[in-house]
């Protein structure tokens, strides 16, 4: 199989502030982050797209006991891109002691940073970040 993106292309274009999912032609449907198929139908004939970078914000937990290299407290989110994937990253801008049910709905923009590789995932990487956007 042979996908439409690579991992070392897609963590580039994240250095380049550009956020790239996949396009189904078959569907009609996005996918993101990219996959070697289609989320939605399964199909093959992707092609690669720049999604906007921003959602709302499904669900969050309070990460207290971290892995490796991580500090504790920190929120994870599941976030629908206005694409109609869902995508998880790190929710920056906010507190976690503070966090509460107000989070969910909330519009976000996405960012990135990087995370320190270990001896599971190897050298550091660039994650999603999304920020709560104000009014």
């Amino acid at each position: 199989m042979q996908y439409p993106i690579t991992f070392d292309q897609y963590q580039q274009s994240l250095e380049e502030g550009k956020f790239p999912g996949l396009h189904c032609n078959s569907c009609d449907a996005y996918t993101f982050p990219p996959q070697g198929v289609c989320q939605k139908c399964g199909g093959q004939d992707l092609e690669v797209v720049s999604v906007k970078g921003q959602g709302t914000l499904k669900t969050f937990t309070i990460i207290r006991v971290a892995p490796e290299g991580m500090t504790p407290p920190y929120l994870v989110a599941l976030v629908e891109l206005d694409e109609g994937p869902w995508a998880m990253g790190n929710v920056v801008g906010v507190n976690p002691e503070e966090a509460s049910m107000e989070l969910i709905g909330q519009r976000v923009s996405f960012g990135t940073q990087v995370v320190k590789g270990d001896v599971y995932s190897g050298d550091d990487r660039l994650v999603l970040t999304f920020t709560p956007m104000s009014g």
